[in-house]
């Protein structure tokens, strides 16, 4: 690629405690300034603190003679251990941890100073380090004479890099549903052709990279030599120069070719082969020359049809070992680009890491990384079963998925990139999973990755960041993701408070998800509320008075009336919605199967989820392994229409005939039965 300048990363480098013991064992050291510091001051101070995790923050202040670099040095005395940092890179050896510079805060003047931080895990007591050296001399705050700089060996050059650079990756973001769609050209899909004022905004979002998929099917001839459309490699070269230019690390990749034609290898290995080869052939080509921010993933979701998983995983190998092959052996920026290979279907059970770990132990190559995709507990991610909540269950899903890509890969040295993630259920309805719940999804899954130094790097097919007007159609949402790239925000129970339009108003208390944070007060707007008159704090249970209540629910006409934010000392507020509502209610109705729809007066109430039963208890509907169907799937709401739709998806697993039993769920607590019976393709629906 011409032209292509070479950047300095904005981000920092996030540390991996794995990693760094790794590379202390080796007898790694990073370059030391070019004099050892005469004089110093070290103000350390822990932020925060959690049961098993705390926050520091560390204040480096140089008395002496200007630095050009740094590194520092202390002790824990009570085996704690640095797990992330920010503004440094650490290592730890033992109780021993080493903080160095990054490349844009190694300078420090005389009077001088520069900051860090980082989260750490303890147990029993965390106590203050005794010391600290500054390039080798003993921070006393004063100054004494100037210490004889150590010896150093230059830093590793291949796997070290490959870390750096998916750590350097966090966050991103996918640009979904476009090159990658399926069909004319880019917009096939509905979204607008990608433009540079796109590219821009989406790095102005505070994005480090960008995953851009691109299926070739329609763009490759389809008999040998199975060429690649120039033109086409020139639109994907547009967009990928855009990307570079706004100082994005860029992933391209082969998308759904897999599921389109390369799922059928095993039956047709030689033509799946030789299209597979003539894409990266040509990719390798094309960009021999492109800067190092450029990555090349070999294939997105790997899937093959009709094969059990030894054989699969071996059509894997073949693919990844060719896609090695032939880029390493175009030369130039290629000799040592970071390519990224997925397991089997992206997934993280342990069968397909292991089988990807014998695949990258045999390329013997330190410039590479392995890719995941995660989309949460799938019950929680779409709204089934009665998966309303981001419980203990859906979180340790969550832990254990990137426990074992932390344990199989990163621990030895091999970052990891997820390279999409997000909730299923997005496919379907953006408020298929309750705005709170979905919000503390993402809290816990930017914070966890982190603990575990996994880049994340968003899927969005045009559902999040609007692609012309460059705002997010979820603000709340992108701020608490936000927030989840650098610290922790503190949650609660719940972000809604029901109170019956007539009832007596009277107290309300929900319980704070303080996450390592300290409660700072309850806001309404920008007005901070009075504690003691407006709201009490006891430990986590934050009451609401009833007075405050009253004046928020103002003339009580149906549906959110007002909210309040809770304010904690870090990350995003977290808002708590006051709604007037009542008893919902539904009426008979009769309609074809196709579009029949139950009349619904929700008065301010929300719906949670739906179950179906026959008369004898049995599921009814599809997924007839529970009965709670899927949410925008089975049923929808439509609180503008006032309706409750049961789409041609749920009447084509309900036996002609029988009578099914409905329980709607809201998120109030209160409930409706209803009853439906379908017979030849209409449906009758009533009370009784």
């Amino acid at each position: 690629m011409q032209g292509v300048k070479r950047r300095t990363r904005k981000w920092m480098a996030l540390a991996v405690t794995a990693l760094a013991v790794l590379a202390a064992g080796l007898g790694i050291l990073a370059p030391s300034a070019a004099y050892a510091a005469e004089g110093c001051k070290v103000d350390y101070k822990i932020a925060s603190q959690w049961g098993g995790g705390f926050t520091g923050d560390v204040k480096i202040t140089n008395l002496g003679t200007a630095v050009s670099s740094w590194n520092l040095v202390w002790t824990f005395p009570n085996g704690q251990r640095v797990t992330q940092a920010w503004n440094a890179t650490t290592t730890n050896s033992g109780d021993t941890v080493t903080a160095r510079n990054m490349s844009y805060n190694g300078s420090i003047p005389t009077n001088g100073s520069v900051s860090f931080g980082f989260n750490g895990s303890w147990s029993g007591t965390n106590g203050t380090p005794a010391s600290f050296s500054l390039n080798g001399a003993v921070c006393t705050g004063t100054v004494g004479e100037p210490s004889t700089p150590p010896t150093t060996t230059p830093p590793p050059t291949g796997g070290a890099d490959a870390m750096e650079t998916v750590q350097a990756m966090q966050p991103g973001w996918n640009l979904g549903n476009s090159l990658d769609a399926v069909g004319a050209d880019e917009t096939a899909w509905g979204n607008p052709r990608i433009t540079e004022a796109l590219i821009d905004n989406v790095a102005a979002q505070g994005y480090n990279s960008i995953r851009i998929p691109v299926t070739w099917d329609n763009h490759q001839s389809k008999s040998a030599p199975y060429a690649v459309e120039d033109a086409y490699l020139d639109r994907v070269e547009e967009v990928v120069g855009w990307a570079l230019d706004a100082d994005l690390y860029v992933l391209i990749n082969i998308h759904h070719d897999s599921w389109i034609w390369m799922a059928d290898m095993n039956a047709n290995r030689t033509v799946v082969e030789d299209r597979y080869e003539a894409i990266w052939t040509a990719l390798a080509a094309r960009f021999r020359d492109a800067p190092p921010e450029l990555l090349f993933e070999s294939v997105n979701e790997p899937q093959f049809n009709n094969v059990d998983d030894t054989t699969a995983y071996a059509l894997l190998d073949d693919l990844n070992t060719s896609f090695h092959s032939i880029v390493r052996a175009s030369g130039g920026g290629n000799a040592d680009r970071v390519l990224v290979l997925p397991t089997l279907h992206t997934n993280a059970d342990q069968g397909r890491l292991d089988a990807l770990s014998a695949t990258i132990d045999a390329l013997d190559d330190p410039n590479i990384a392995a890719t995941i995709h995660y989309y949460g507990f799938w019950p929680f991610s779409v709204n089934i079963a009665g998966y309303t909540k981001f419980n203990d269950e859906v979180r340790a899903d969550l832990e254990g998925y990137f426990d074992r890509a932390y344990n199989e890969f990163v621990a030895n040295g091999i970052p990891v990139l997820v390279g999409e993630y997000g909730l299923l259920g997005f496919d379907a309805h953006t408020g298929t999973v309750e705005q709170g719940e979905k919000l503390k999804f993402f809290e816990y899954a930017g914070y966890y990755a982190r603990q575990k130094g996994i880049t994340l790097q968003l899927w969005d097919n045009g559902q999040h960041f609007d692609r012309t007007a460059f705002t997010w159609k979820d603000p709340e949402l992108f701020t608490a993701m936000k927030a989840a790239w650098t610290t922790r925000s503190g949650t609660a129970s719940t972000d809604q408070v029901y109170v019956g339009r007539t009832a007596t108003v009277a107290d309300v208390s929900v319980t704070l998800n303080l996450n390592g944070t300290t409660f700072q007060g309850l806001r309404v707007g920008s007005t901070n509320l009075v504690q003691g008159t407006d709201y009490t704090v006891s430990g986590s249970t934050l009451t609401i008075k009833a007075s405050r209540l009253t004046t928020l629910l103002g003339d009580r006409s149906y549906g959110v009336r007002g909210s309040v934010h809770a304010v904690f000392s870090q990350g995003a507020p977290w808002r708590i919605s006051v709604i007037s509502y009542d008893q919902p209610t539904m009426s008979a109705a009769t309609g074809a199967a196709a579009t029949f729809a139950i009349p619904t007066q929700f008065k301010g109430d929300q719906l949670a989820t739906m179950e179906a039963k026959y008369a004898d208890g049995t599921p009814a509907g599809p997924q007839n392994w529970t009965s709670y169907k899927e949410f925008g799937r089975a049923f929808n709401p439509d609180y503008t229409a006032g309706t409750v739709t049961l789409p041609t998806a749920f009447w084509s697993e309900v036996n002609d005939g029988q009578k099914v039993t409905l329980t709607f769920h809201f998120w109030s607590g209160r409930t409706v039965t209803y009853y439906v019976t379908e017979s030849g393709g209409n449906v009758t629906g009533s009370l009784t």
